[in-house]
């Protein structure tokens, strides 16, 4: 119960969640009981028998140091919802709290995979066609060329398991598509990213090709940057939503209530994609925006079912378990 508007949000997302899951699954809201119970009051048709309130008096703010507040606050929802499922009485989290400690939690209560050197956040991106992951989409600013290699092959993995879309093109976002172009950590990791074996790296992209598609191979499936960069870029393309819907409202009184028109608009919507999945940590983290509304945890419980459901953190840690293994023989 970290987001801006806790706990309303979290408690109708999970409402929303409930009615759509099937019969056996169980949500777990953890934080300020009081709070939440005044919550689920307001939700009388609920089935309290799908609902556990777990007690977590502290919350990590967002302008804390996450390191130091993920340490000194053990009783913080985010510290006891990650015990949860370290301890097996959860399959997932998920939270809209500050994305550093989710991400140095997650790190450090549920472990990394073995040969994951950094865990990093996907976004998907809505486009013509099938989404988009791009990653990092924040968890960590400074990336070296190896961490960028692993965050492809992260990737890669959920594209397949989770999206059913073997072979998934990936491009390195640059400046440019030529070799030479970019920083030194994306030339390194361009050429690793090009000796990678089993990789379907099709080289730099640049930034238009993330939702336009390449000229040349078409739609990406993986887009890997430093988180950044791909925060800045996540951030600028919900921007440009929002510009949409401001010049139609002024331009075009009304088009917003065609039926059409919504249905594009809704596809464009982040809050459909939920948030994003916290890739390489042992066990299921999903991390929401601050601001996320009841639509978008309702999605990003989904997200977090189709994670648990198609074995994903299992199956990051056999593939980076062999790659490992083959890199020292």
């Amino acid at each position: 119960m970290g987001g801006d508007h806790h706990p309303q949000a979290e408690v109708d997302g999970a409402a929303l969640a409930l009615k759509e899951l099937p019969p056996g699954f169980l949500i777990q809201l953890v934080g300020r009981r009081a709070a939440i119970e005044a919550e689920l009051a307001r939700h009388p048709d609920l089935d309290r028998a799908r609902i556990e309130v777990h007690e977590a008096p502290d919350v990590i703010g967002m302008d804390e140091k996450p390191l130091a507040a993920v340490r000194k606050k053990p009783n913080s929802s985010l510290h006891v919802g990650l015990g949860l499922q370290k301890a097996g009485a959860s399959d997932a989290f998920v939270s809209a709290g500050n994305t550093g400690a989710v991400l140095v939690g997650s790190t450090m209560i549920l472990g990394l995979h073995e040969g994951v050197d950094r865990a990093a956040v996907g976004a998907l991106f809505p486009t013509a066609a099938e989404p988009t992951l791009v990653l990092d989409a924040g968890a960590t600013v400074d990336c070296s060329p190896r961490e960028l290699l692993g965050f492809a092959w992260l990737g890669t993995i959920y594209l397949t398991d989770v999206l059913g879309r073997p072979s998934a093109k990936v491009g390195l976002l640059n400046v440019g598509e030529e070799d030479e172009k970019g920083n030194a950590a994306a030339k390194e990791a361009h050429q690793l990213l090009k000796q990678a074996t089993g990789l379907n790296y099709i080289g730099n992209i640049e930034g238009r090709d993330i939702v336009a598609g390449h000229p040349v191979h078409g739609q990406m499936d993986v887009v890997v940057c430093d988180g950044f960069v791909g925060n800045i870029v996540l951030k600028f393309y919900e921007s440009v939503g929002r510009l949409i819907v401001r010049l139609c409202k002024g331009k075009a009184p009304g088009i917003l209530e065609r039926p059409d028109v919504q249905g594009v608009f809704r596809h464009l919507d982040y809050s459909e994609y939920g948030g994003g999945p916290l890739l390489g940590v042992k066990g299921v983290s999903v991390i929401c925006h601050g601001s996320s509304s009841p639509n978008a945890f309702k999605n990003a419980i989904r997200i977090a079912v189709q994670a648990v459901a198609h074995d994903l953190s299992a199956h990051i840690g056999a593939q980076f378990a062999r790659r490992e293994a083959g890199a020292k023989t």
